[in-house]
């Protein structure tokens, strides 16, 4: 476990398959769970959408022996998309516990009445659940927060992928 901790191409593969999982396993809440994910459920994808090439191509630039300052760069790169995610899933997870509001686009949208008033909630964005409401728990923590957990762990494999790209 220890040699793989100090290998950039196990820790860009371990980022990678962890990313991966990571969107499949909110896909497959989505569409098998049928949990309907609301706007900012979909933003904290983002960094995980960003974080797949980045971290294949950390992994063939340590398998083609990349100069040790690409790898740090490419490392810090993925360490700042997880920070950004870990920020999201913090920002999230406190709209839920009301420590702050969330934006417009995750206001509860109640079901239009009528033709007119769909079209008004579609044009402002208010569609999808609320971002207010976790429609799930484990040990306590939401989606949002199981997000940070995911993306902070990310985080600190690409700190140890800078760390072992500048031993090399």
């Amino acid at each position: 476990m220890a040699a793989l901790l100090r290998s950039p191409l196990a820790l860009a593969l371990i980022v990678f398959l962890a990313s991966g999982a990571t969107v499949l396993a909110a896909l497959a809440f989505e569409h098998i769970g049928g949990y309907e994910p609301c706007a900012l459920c979909l933003t904290e994808r983002v960094p995980y959408y960003l974080a797949l090439p980045v971290a294949a191509f950390a992994a063939g630039a340590a398998w083609r022996a990349a100069p040790p300052a690409l790898l740090i760069l490419v490392f810090a790169g993925l360490a700042l998309i997880m920070a950004v995610s870990a920020g999201l899933g913090v920002y999230h997870a406190g709209v839920e516990w009301d420590f702050w509001e969330g934006p417009a686009a995750c206001a509860p949208t109640g079901g239009p009445s009528d033709a007119t008033s769909m079209l008004n909630s579609l044009q402002a964005g208010n569609v999808g659940p609320s971002c207010e409401d976790a429609v799930w728990r484990f040990l306590g923590l939401s989606f949002a927060g199981w997000n940070v957990v995911a993306s902070l762990f990310l985080v600190t494999l690409a700190l140890l992928g800078m760390v072992s790209a500048r031993r090399r």
